[in-house]
């Protein structure tokens, strides 16, 4: 089987390394990186492949796939521009793969699971340490700065990716930008962030109430109309929770939630999947919605985190990271 990849997370996963201009090639059993100048002695020194350094990647790759004599190559075409793809079919007979790296990434190995495992565990120490600096009198701005600072300790380890930080009706958008609106006691605060740990990412999500003790807890004490919603998030994110295990379809648990909001009258105001897998990508196999038919496997990873949005008030969702680990039982991380 030769292949081709061009996205940093898929040749990282191939060889221990990557940059943001680079080639992989898997050719007849060998492991080749094609990249340029300014990252040569770093890819020598890390990627366990052939390092070959070229300012042209793709007619580098063409070079070599006709020095191998290569007949067949696969490609996932999502990933390409056309002028690339068409250069390339030019020397070999391209096999589209849609989702090749996915396909190949979606089961962790023992030594992935440890490593996301303590991605989690940084992230939620993260979580805690924020919740000591959360005041009132201060924009989401500011509370997205300290919750940076603790999520990066300072900046010594990357973001999984932009943290959102939403009071009360900012966070009835479920992907929220920040803004100037001010916390006050009383209110509602969505934190959704993660962080990096060997490259491999972590995703949370806590909608906490803002009162003297600030607990990133998920049992949390509301005003009783939004308490409500609350436990109804809560109650979905467990069920689909107990429901995980070895063959069920992941549409299955996205219906366990789903029917648990669409029951108590909030089914139009949940506006998302489930949950996605979380790996090298922070969203990535298996896919947790209502459409996906893939029955889940031991070594996958993925989030569950309902959530319910209504326009102009308020928005929560709780979400943790699950594996199902080697043993076929389900693992909140």
């Amino acid at each position: 089987m030769n292949y081709i990849l061009n996205k940093e997370n898929e040749i990282y996963y191939e060889c221990g390394w990557s940059s943001d201009n680079a080639l992989f090639l898997f050719l007849d059993g060998e492991k080749y990186i094609i990249t340029d100048g300014r990252y040569i002695l770093d890819a020598k020194e890390k990627a366990d492949a052939i390092v070959i350094e070229a300012r042209d990647l793709v007619k580098k790759a063409k070079e070599l796939i006709l020095k191998k004599r290569v007949k067949k190559l696969i490609i996932d075409p999502n990933n390409w521009s056309y002028k690339s793809y068409v250069n390339l079919q030019k020397v070999v007979n391209l096999q589209n793969e849609d989702n090749f790296s996915f396909k190949k990434r979606v089961i962790k190995t023992p030594n992935e699971l440890e490593i996301i495992k303590e991605a989690v565990k940084i992230g939620a120490n993260a979580f805690d340490e924020f919740a000591k600096v959360i005041e009132t009198g201060i924009d989401e701005y500011e509370l997205s700065f300290r919750f940076k600072e603790k999520l990066t300790n300072r900046n010594r380890r990357p973001l999984s990716f932009e943290p959102i930080v939403a009071i009360n009706e900012n966070a009835a958008k479920p992907h929220a930008e920040v803004s100037d609106k001010i916390l006050k006691k009383g209110d509602l605060l969505l934190l959704d962030a993660g962080v990096k740990h060997k490259r491999y990412c972590s995703d949370r999500t806590r909608t906490i109430y803002i009162d003297k003790n600030i607990s990133m807890d998920k049992k949390q004490k509301f005003p009783s109309d939004i308490q409500k919603v609350y436990d109804v998030v809560l109650k979905a994110q467990e069920e689909a929770i107990k429901a995980i295990k070895v063959g069920i379809k992941a549409k299955e648990l996205d219906k366990i939630a789903r029917d648990i909001i669409q029951n108590a009258g909030y089914g139009k105001y949940f506006v998302h999947s489930l949950g996605h897998g979380v790996g090298l990508d922070i969203h990535e196999w298996p896919f947790i919605n209502s459409k996906n038919e893939m029955r889940l496997k031991e070594g996958m990873v993925f989030t569950i985190e309902p959530g319910i949005y209504i326009p102009g008030e308020f928005g929560i969702r709780i979400e943790d990271m699950v594996a199902i680990n080697y043993k076929g039982e389900a693992e909140i991380l």
